[in-house]
């Protein structure tokens, strides 16, 4: 059974939306320092991580990811100024929302059948 919250804030910005997999995807080129093993490391295939990132480039005025072609210095990618500050906002936005909700989600889990209640719901006051 999944935990109780949020699990999906998409944010539409006009041309292109965030969600938490393009959110995901940021955070793993950022770790990665690759699109190739960060598309791997969420189970995506090349070809999708390479396409959302062009989207995101594609979107903004100045890029998200930058690349250098691989080669006999390995090539790689790197989020720019303007991707970590879309990550971080969109991180921000995530959590705003999750607090904003936690009271109403808790109270709707409450409503459920008892068998359907996460392990740690009969640990709150009713």
């Amino acid at each position: 059974m999944s935990r109780p919250g949020l699990s999906l804030l998409r944010v539409s910005l006009g041309p292109v939306s965030i969600g938490p997999g393009k959110a995901d995807l940021l955070a793993a080129i950022a770790e990665t320092g690759s699109i190739s093993a960060a598309g791997r490391s969420l189970r995506m295939s090349y070809k999708r991580a390479w396409s959302l990132t062009e989207d995101l480039n594609a979107a903004f005025a100045e890029p998200v990811v930058d690349t250098a072609r691989g080669g006999a210095s390995g090539g790689g990618a790197h989020l720019t100024a303007t991707g970590r500050q879309l990550l971080e906002a969109y991180r921000r936005m995530q959590q705003a929302t999750s607090d904003a909700i936690g009271a109403d989600v808790e109270a709707l889990t409450g409503l459920l059948r008892e068998q359907d209640q996460p392990a740690d719901a009969g640990k709150r006051k009713r």
